[in-house]
C-alpha cells in the first residue's frame, strides 16, 4: 500500500469505520536521517487517532533509533514490515526475507519493544520466506520478544498475490500464541472479512487492496455483522469520489497528487459499466477541475444507463492478481 495510504485515503477510510489506519510505510533510516519525504509520509493529524506507523529496515540500532524518534509523534501503534515480497525489498535484506533470520528477527523485536515507551509494537508477517512454512516459529519469536501484536498476511513470500490466501495458518497462529493475532490476505469484501474473523478467530482483520476505491468496505462489515447490508449509490461513489480529489488536492503536491487521483478514481469506479471509458478521459485530464467534471459526467452516464454491460466478475479477478493495479507503483 505504499504511496497509496495517505491523509485523503485514511481520513475517509476513517469516515467510513476503518477502526485503525495506518501511515505510508516508512524507511527506519530515513526516520533517523530526518529525511523530509520520509517525515512527511509518517505525518499525521491529532484526529487521525489511532493510527499507526509502519517501519522498514533490518538494522537493530537503526531500527532503535527509529522507534525512540516516532515515540515524540505518539502513533497507536509502531509495525514493522516483515511480509514486503518485492524483490528491491527482499533483496537488501528486508522485509520477508527477515522471516528466514530467526536471531535477528527476535533482537529487532525486542529493540523496538525497549525503545517504544509503551507504544505497543506489532510485526507484519507472512507465512514463510521462501517454500517451507515459519509462521508458528515466527510468531513465537515475535510474542516471545514483547511484541504486542502480529499482522500475519497469509501467503508465502513466491505467491505474491497470485493466489488466495491460506487463512488455516491464521487460526494456527492464533492458537500458539497468547497476543492479539490480525488477519490479512484476500479479503476483497466484507463477506470475505466477517468469513475470516468465524474461521481463524483471529482478533481483526487487516483490509489492504480491498479498500482502494471502496472505503465503504468497512462499514459493509459492521452492517454485515449485524445482519444487514449496506450498498453505496452511484451518486455516493461520486460524492466521495470527489471528496478524495479535492484532499488530495490541498495536501500533496500537484504532479503527485493528479496522478494520484487518477488511479484513486479508477478504483471508484473499477466495477461499474464503462470503466474503459472513465480511463481515456482520466489520462487526458490536466487539472483538479477537470477531474470533478469528468467524475461528475461519468456518474450521470452511470446513472442514464449510457454504457454497455462489463463483465465485472472478470474485472474483479484481474484487479485481485493485480492486472488492474497498474497505476501504483510496487510497494
Amino acid at each position: 500500500m505504499a504511496e497509496i495510504t495517505d491523509y485523503a485515503f485514511r481520513t475517509i477510510a476513517k469516515k467510513y469505520g476503518a477502526g485503525l489506519t495506518f501511515t505510508q510505510m516508512v524507511s527506519a533510516d530515513g526516520v533517523v536521517k530526518n529525511n523530509f519525504k520520509t517525515l512527511r509520509m509518517l505525518t499525521f493529524s491529532r484526529d487521525e487517532r489511532p493510527i499507526g506507523v509502519q517501519l522498514l529496515g533490518n538494522d537493530p540500532e537503526i531500527i532503535g533509533r527509529a522507534v525512540r524518534d516516532l515515540v515524540k509523534f505518539k502513533p497507536s501503534v509502531i509495525d514493522l514490515n516483515c511480509g514486503c515480497p518485492v524483490e528491491k525489498v527482499y533483496g537488501n535484506q528486508m522485509g520477508a526475507y527477515l522471516l528466514s533470520q530467526p536471531e535477528k528477527l527476535a533482537k529487532l523485536v525486542s529493540v523496538m519493544v525497549k525503545n517504544s515507551n509503551g507504544i505497543p509494537i506489532s510485526i507484519k508477517i507472512r507465512l514463510s520466506p521462501k517454500d517451507k512454512v515459519n509462521v508458528l516459529e515466527n510468531a513465537k519469536i515475535i510474542a516471545d520478544n514483547g511484541a504486542s501484536i502480529i499482522i500475519v498476511h497469509a501467503r508465502n513470500k513466491k505467491d505474491r498475490y497470485n493466489i488466495e490466501a491460506d487463512w488455516e495458518w491464521i487460526a494456527k497462529v492464533k492458537d500458539e500464541v497468547n497476543i492479539p493475532v490480525v488477519g490479512n490476505g484476500s479479503v476483497f469484501a466484507a463477506e470475505d472479512a466477517v468469513e475470516m474473523m468465524n474461521q481463524t478467530k483471529c482478533d481483526a482483520v487487516l483490509v489492504a487492496r480491498g479498500a482502494l476505491g471502496n472505503p465503504f468496505i468497512f462499514k459493509q462489515i459492521e452492517f454485515l455483522k449485524r445482519g444487514e447490508k449496506f450498498t453505496p449509490s452511484i451518486e455516493e461513489i461520486a460524492r466521495v469520489a470527489v471528496d478524495h480529489v479535492t484532499i488530495l488536492e490541498k495536501e500533496q503536491d500537484f504532479i503527485i497528487s493528479l496522478d494520484r487521483a487518477k488511479k484513486n478514481i479508477i478504483w471508484y469506479f473499477k466495477y461499474q459499466n464503462g470503466i474503459e471509458n472513465l480511463i481515456d478521459e482520466l489520462y487526458s485530464a490536466k487539472s483538479f477541475e477537470n477531474l470533478k467534471e469528468i467524475i461528475n459526467t461519468h456518474s450521470n452516464n452511470l446513472l442514464d444507463g449510457k454504457y454497455c454491460q462489463v463483465n465485472v466478475d472478470e474485472i474483479k479477478e484481474k484487479f485481485n492478481s493485480r492486472v488492474l493495479f497498474w497505476l501504483a507503483k510496487e510497494e
